[in-house]
């Protein structure tokens, strides 16, 4: 719904504050609208809830339009983290564990989690070991860049590990090092 303002404010009596802050006391609700129309601004209720209601002497519009780039800033900081999937095979080549770990880190890198999947098929699931063994070469490839949300575990046909990358230094922290030295 959002704030009433000026006409808006069906109440006896109000407290008012002026734009500065400084509080004015409790004013019939037609003369307060009258102290912000001489001033210049609107009248705009900001604790309705309270008795009797708080209401604010402000430029009701730059005040909504300082809230809105308040938001878009609060939402450009926000990354939305993705789960990227790294699927593997308990009896995998050197050459494709490498293509997967380097894939691994560039998830890690962008600031993905990544879902290392091993799958196993038919009589693979009596040899569970080998799969445990390759995630955990995985693991020694990309520790340094990460953190274990999720222990190795079967799931089925296929045993999965979550990980999540360590957190990154402020950005321009590696440039004022070099500056520094």
């Amino acid at each position: 719904m959002g704030q009433r303002v000026n006409e808006q404010i069906r109440v006896r009596e109000v407290r008012l504050i002026a734009s500065d802050g400084m509080q004015l006391g409790i004013h019939p609700t037609y003369e307060a609208l009258n102290i912000a129309r001489e001033r210049g601004l609107d009248l705009v209720e900001v604790a309705p809830q309270a008795k009797p209601p708080v209401c604010k002497i402000m430029d009701y519009n730059k005040w909504k339009y300082e809230q809105s780039k308040r938001l878009k800033e609060a939402r450009k900081k926000q990354k939305v983290q993705d789960v990227k999937e790294v699927k593997m095979r308990p009896a995998i080549d050197d050459h494709d564990f490498n293509v997967k770990a380097r894939a691994c880190k560039r998830f890690l890198e962008n600031g993905d989690k990544v879902k290392a999947t091993i799958m196993f098929r038919g009589r693979e699931l009596a040899h569970v070991g080998l799969g445990q063994k390759v995630l955990e070469r995985l693991l020694d490839t990309v520790k340094d860049m990460c953190h274990v949300e999720r222990a190795p575990r079967m799931e089925g046909r296929n045993m999965t590990m979550i990980l999540t990358p360590k957190p990154q230094d402020a950005p321009g922290s590696k440039r004022e090092e070099t500056v520094a030295k």
